[in-house]
């Protein structure tokens, strides 16, 4: 069948080059004084002027710790409604804009195809921007972006499953030649902030993401998918850190960070204190007006957001151009609180915990009610950059109907008035200064490659790493073994993925790596061999020995290695780990998660076997839905999320008798047009948007998975009921009450 892509044969037709030079502004920004209590906390600003202001007025809002600044690197009109940056090679960044995000509080306009992906440079060195072309245009809102060579950038687009290609054929900076990368037909109807996010390049040489079940690697053109045992998870933002490690976020389930105790590969494992409670509050230097779900996130004294609400954009710094003790911290941006979370992380006998690194304070904090950091990364020079979106509204159209807490708040501020900018900030801090070394890492020798794989900056490894797996040069395989046994620890286990991911790992170098006498460079290793064991039977022998490693990490990679082999050697390991390491925080947890959740979806399986075709069809598709948008507030389990901050997110759907009901007539309303206030007398952090531009498949497969696991007994409910109740409900643009609800008698003639 012939495909139409002609939205995107108009890309390069449409992209246009403009120039822009950075006005120079001082080093540093001098600080508005502010009053500081006794210990010297800045006092929160009660009366904030929501009157946008100019780049360098604004970072005199935006307080850090002494010794640290920001930098001004970009700034409207060169960028507008930034989200996410990324550079090539050659130090060239990359920024996707969300050109249509929220230009009014009814969110109009948004799915115009008009949005842009830019293209920034900095010619004369000095850290600024001053040249700008316009990549690719007539764009729906792009998400994520991953540069790979010869000009190619990967990108995701909203309310899409596929993953496009554009390249710049000539290197004039302007994308002449696209196409579809990996092709996933299946449409994405998700709200706006429920969509895919990351397309991050990780250690492993897999690009992960979120929300989307599967991983990806790239082959030529084409991106290849691998799906996810269990899907994956998380929000606007995903991070890694220098041993592969992922972090998620998840701003709906107001968890900041989670899913980060193994890779997603393995399923989805976390324990429940993997930080305390102490974490999940943040602190504001700004009255919060304008909050989804009202008082009850707020604190009475000050009126500034009491916990997590929005986190996202996180990442692990890994630059040498910022005092030592930061490196491998996390840092999670809060835009509805104005502030930047830095995270401590501890690994205990292979157990990973975050703390707040300051006592009731955050490390970045503005009072200027505008400043929106979405996201954070490493850069080229070694330091940190922040990208603020710079924008009045940051919550969706979905909370701001005529009916929410928030439209009013944003109205009365005004906030719906700043539209258009956007700024992209350098952290520095005085005791170091950034590196004006400009890399041209897309026209070096893949020996020159090789060399970066041993630099103490995180950026220049990762894109060496990525660059020499993309050309696929072999010549470089006996430098890479030399380093793999010989180099520092970081330049060995990037030596290592670099050799599987040319597929050059042999017997001699994979068993000295696992004698190496780093435990992360060992457990590098062990996590090779997943791969390696499908071209040499025979390494499950040695990986066999490492069961006894001295290090909790390399056991707990070893029992997820085997977690896929399905042999009976790979189930003694498994079984042997778990026996004789009883005090291992990870090993029996992990995989009775893993086997617990197995089960649960083989009894779903042959429920669905006892339903007639169409219900059927419709639970297992209710099912995916639920796995990627639902389970955020209503939890895997359907039991409910407990926030630290505000009690549970959502009411839990197991066992519960409105789910259950004959007539499904509540639940279709509800997921129609939304709900709102207290449900059986318990209060909730947020409510529930309405899913009502779905069409009728749609909600009757989410309503009929939900009605149907989970404990419930419900029967299935079909697409015509829900035109029925579409049909009896035609000109609401209301949400519901529960009160509401229940006065309604049901049109439905379940029995």
């Amino acid at each position: 069948m012939k495909k139409n892509y002609k939205w995107l044969l108009g890309v390069a037709c449409a992209s246009a080059v403009l120039f822009y030079t950075c006005k120079s502004v001082q080093k540093y920004v001098t600080q508005y004084p502010v009053q500081r209590d006794e210990s010297g906390r800045i006092l929160v600003d009660m009366h904030p002027d929501p009157t946008p202001k100019s780049p360098e007025e604004e970072m005199k809002h935006i307080y850090t710790p002494p010794g640290y600044h920001l930098q001004l690197v970009a700034a409207e009109p060169m960028v507008s409604q930034p989200v996410a940056i990324a550079w090539d090679g050659d130090a060239r960044m990359y920024v996707a804009e969300l050109n249509t995000y929220m230009l009014d509080v009814s969110g109009s306009g948004e799915r115009n195809a008009t949005c842009k992906i830019k293209l920034l440079e900095d010619t004369n060195g000095d850290g600024l921007m001053d040249k700008v072309t316009v990549f690719a245009d007539n764009l729906l809102m792009p998400r994520t972006l991953q540069p790979l060579d010869k000009g190619r950038l990967l990108i995701s687009l909203t309310y899409s499953n596929s993953v496009f290609c554009f390249q710049d054929t000539n290197g004039d900076g302007v994308s002449d030649k696209n196409w579809l990368a990996y092709e996933n037909n299946g449409i994405n109807t998700n709200n706006l902030e429920h969509q895919k996010s990351g397309l991050i390049w990780n250690l492993d040489n897999r690009m992960y993401l979120t929300y989307d079940p599967v991983r990806y690697t790239m082959k030529g053109d084409q991106v290849i998918p691998d799906t996810l045992v269990e899907g994956t998870a998380g929000q606007w933002g995903l991070a890694n850190d220098d041993y592969g490690r992922l972090f998620f976020s998840s701003a709906g389930g107001e968890d900041p960070a989670y899913l980060y105790q193994q890779n997603i590969h393995y399923g989805q494992f976390d324990f429940r204190d993997r930080y305390d409670p102490e974490f999940i509050p943040v602190w504001p230097i700004v009255t919060t007006p304008d909050v989804q779900g009202g008082l009850g996130r707020l604190r009475l004294k000050d009126s500034t957001l009491n916990h997590f609400t929005a986190s996202n954009g996180q990442s692990i710094f890994r630059g040498d151009k910022l005092p030592a003790d930061m490196k491998g911290d996390l840092f999670i941006c809060e835009p509805v609180g104005r502030l930047i979370r830095r995270a401590k992380v501890t690994n205990t006998n292979g157990k990973v915990t975050l703390r707040n690194a300051y006592d009731k304070a955050e490390f970045l904090a503005s009072n200027d009610l505008n400043f929106r950091p979405v996201n954070t990364i490493t850069g080229p020079d070694g330091c940190m950059y922040i990208v603020d979106m710079y924008h009045g509204i940051i919550q969706e159209s979905e909370w701001t109907k005529a009916d929410s807490y928030l439209r009013p708040k944003i109205q009365q501020k005004g906030l719906d008035k700043n539209i258009g900018r956007g700024r992209i900030f350098r952290l520095v801090h005085d005791d170091y200064k950034p590196s004006k070394v400009k890399p041209h890492m897309l026209e070096e020798t893949s020996a020159q490659l090789v060399e970066h794989l041993n630099s103490p900056n995180g950026w220049w490894r990762d894109n060496a790493q990525k660059l020499l797996v993309l050309r696929g040069d072999k010549s470089v395989v006996p430098a890479l073994k030399a380093l793999a046994v010989g180099g520092g620890q970081l330049a060995r286990i990037h030596a290592l993925w670099t050799l599987n991911g040319l597929d050059a790992m042999d017997a001699e170098t994979f068993a000295i790596a696992l004698k190496d006498k780093d435990p992360e460079v060992r457990k590098t290793t062990v996590w090779i061999g997943e791969d390696y064991m499908k071209k040499d039977a025979q390494a499950i022998d040695l990986l066999a020995k490492m069961s006894d490693d001295a290090s909790a990490d390399v056991r707990f990679q070893l029992l997820l290695t085997m977690r896929f082999v399905n042999s009976a050697k790979s189930k003694d390991i498994i079984a042997g780990l778990i026996k004789n390491y009883p005090n291992d925080p990870s090993l029996a947890a992990s995989q009775n998660t893993y086997e617990n959740k197995i089960r649960a979806r083989a009894e779903q399986l042959a429920r669905q076997k006892l339903l007639n075709a169409q219900s059927a069809k419709l639970v297992a598709a209710g099912s995916l839905i639920y796995k990627q948008l639902c389970f955020t507030c209503h939890g895997t389990d359907a039991k409910g999320i407990i926030s630290n901050g505000a009690g549970m997110i959502a009411p839990p759907l197991a066992g519960n008798p409105d789910v259950n009901a004959n007539a499904p007539d509540k639940l279709i309303r509800i997921l129609l047009y939304g709900l709102n206030g207290p449900i059986r007398g318990a209060n909730y952090a947020d409510a529930m948007p309405a899913l009502g531009g779905n069409d009728n498949a749609y909600i009757a497969a989410v309503i009929s998975y939900i009605r149907s696991d989970f404990g419930n007994k419900g029967r299935a409910v079909l697409p015509e009921d829900v035109q029925k109740i579409r049909d009896a409900t035609t000109g609401r643009t209301k949400s519901y009450t529960m009160a509401e609800l229940d006065g309604v008698r049901p049109i439905l003639g379940y029995r």
